[in-house]
């Protein structure tokens, strides 16, 4: 494996890519609005090494995070290299991700508004949007656990066995990808569909239903996307482009 030296650190290029485009997602996630200071979290596992990934370094605020202070850590919880501090919370939700799907590579965590505000609804999304029908026969709900436990760490990675576009009930938003353009492109759809079922129920009027069959219809094309490698890919370049020169660069 190729090693190169970044920020007084030796690692794999592999893994010096991937510090990379998480710090860039981080970027896109702040560009976006969807942050909540310092609070919410992304990951990325780090390629070859199955059993560590990266998350921020908690205290940074999004837009000032870069490759190389983001954290190295285990799905023990171990950290490698520099100190650095890491939301408890954001452990339990991310290893309890990786250890039951080992075949994600990237887990993303929101409070937005819209998404907090569906979280909290007993009957939560509606098939109402185009939004929605994207990531409606992928999603899933989790029950509202005690933070940090090690009974919550394991819930979550069974409910994320039966889906990869989740509503935290009263707590968030929470998507899983193979890839970062991946798990982005979820975050995006179901964000958008959050918005639009806070707009809907604030209208004075019952929405117009989608036809069942345009909703299987839509579906199957939607699965069809997603299992290409390449899916969210074209959305990601676009991405980044939108955060090109804001700021400090994030690849150092």
């Amino acid at each position: 494996m190729d090693t190169v030296m970044q920020a007084g650190l030796e690692m794999s290029e592999a893994e010096w890519q991937a510090r990379c485009d998480l710090a860039a997602l981080y970027r896109v996630t702040d560009h976006f609005g969807w942050t909540d200071t310092i609070d919410t979290h992304m990951t990325v596992r780090i390629p070859g090494e199955p059993k560590c990934f990266l998350i921020n370094n908690y205290g940074d605020l999004f837009h000032e995070i870069t490759a190389s202070s983001l954290v190295k850590m285990d799905l023990d919880g171990n950290v490698y290299g520099k100190d650095g501090r890491f939301n408890a919370a954001g452990f339990t939700i991310h290893s309890g991700v990786y250890k039951a799907r080992p075949d994600a590579n990237c887990v993303l965590h929101t409070h937005t508004r819209a998404g907090t505000g569906v979280s909290v609804l007993k009957k939560g999304l509606r098939p109402i949007s185009q939004d929605v029908l994207s990531v409606w026969d992928d999603l899933v709900y989790h029950e509202y656990g005690m933070p940090t436990s090690q009974e919550e760490c394991d819930a979550l990675g069974i409910t994320c066995q039966n889906g990869n576009s989740v509503v935290l009930r009263n707590h968030g938003l929470l998507t899983v990808g193979a890839s970062i353009p991946g798990a982005l492109r979820r975050m995006y759809m179901l964000e958008r569909a959050c918005e639009v079922e806070v707009i809907a129920r604030g209208m004075n009027e019952e929405p117009d239903p989608i036809e069942p069959d345009v909703i299987r219809q839509y579906g199957e094309r939607a699965r069809q996307q997603r299992a290409n490698p390449e899916y969210g890919m074209t959305y990601w370049k676009a991405a980044l482009r939108q955060i090109e020169g804001k700021g400090i660069d994030w690849r150092q």
